[in-house]
């Protein structure tokens, strides 16, 4: 099914910058066979929500003091305080109505904390009423070892704006590769009420194994002990289950928050 309404609609404003696309429930192929048949929360996490990539290859440098970028056309190395995308303030004031004009999103700021750079993935978006976007590093897929993207959540639905990402440089002394190809981020629709304060300090808790109640018991005995006492008892039995939930899922109902 689809949503009459699109929970959040991308802007490409760097004609160069990949449009988002489906995160894909492997992890870019690096998850196991036997996690993507048989671990069905992993497999979704890793699926949730779309990839974002950066607009163009570039290089970046952090001797320690100072970041330096590069990119292809530029002869040397720059010190970075903030960069354009090349070319970009032109194309952006030809289109921008006046009012705008000259205020082009930068590419490439140094921010004051060292070693963290905020870099522009030449998109913008517009979320439903009530959602944001959680930007975040992509999920169940090996992080690079010289740098660390910060998450955020953006309320999209009444903020509008470039989608900016913080990454902290973990390397220094080392020419750090980023490349257009390669995704960068996740992000991911989160509604604004999952992190409400009443949602997040509303958790009950259960101090101890003796506060659990008969229900509580009755769905362990369900989950746990009933597959595994099966004589034909093979794993993946959640990921099938999980499976058939969504397949009977109603998508319009949930953005809606509406219920039989």
């Amino acid at each position: 099914m689809t949503l009459a309404t699109p929970c959040v609609t991308f802007h490409r404003m760097i004609d160069t910058a990949p449009l988002p696309a489906r995160a894909d429930r492997s992890g870019l192929g690096s998850l196991p066979i036997r996690a993507m048949r048989h671990c069905d929360a992993v497999a979704s996490a890793s699926g949730f929500g779309w990839h974002l990539h950066a607009p163009m290859d570039f290089r970046l440098l952090w001797d320690g003091a100072q970041i330096w970028w590069h990119c292809d056309g530029l002869e040397d190395w720059l010190p970075l305080g903030a960069a354009q995308f090349p070319h970009f303030a032109e194309r952006f004031d030809a289109v921008a109505p006046e009012a705008s004009r000259g205020y082009a999103p930068p590419f490439l700021t140094a921010l004051q904390e060292p070693g963290v750079v905020q870099m522009w993935t030449g998109l913008a978006a517009r979320t439903a009423p009530g959602w944001s976007l959680l930007l975040r590093p992509l999920a169940n897929v090996p992080r690079h070892p010289a740098y660390e993207p910060y998450e955020g959540l953006v309320e999209a639905d009444h903020w509008f704006g470039p989608l900016f990402t913080n990454l902290r440089l973990t390397r220094t002394g080392t020419p750090i590769e980023f490349r257009r190809a390669e995704p960068l981020l996740q992000a991911q629709p989160v509604p604004q009420m999952a992190y409400s304060e009443p949602v997040l300090g509303g958790a009950a808790m259960s101090p101890a194994l003796e506060a659990m109640g008969p229900a509580d018991w009755a769905d362990y005995h369900r989950s746990i002990v009933v597959p595994n006492q099966a004589p034909d008892h093979r794993p993946g039995g959640y990921a099938a289950e999980a499976r058939r939930r969504r397949r009977g899922a109603c998508p319009h109902r949930a953005m809606a928050g509406t219920a039989d």
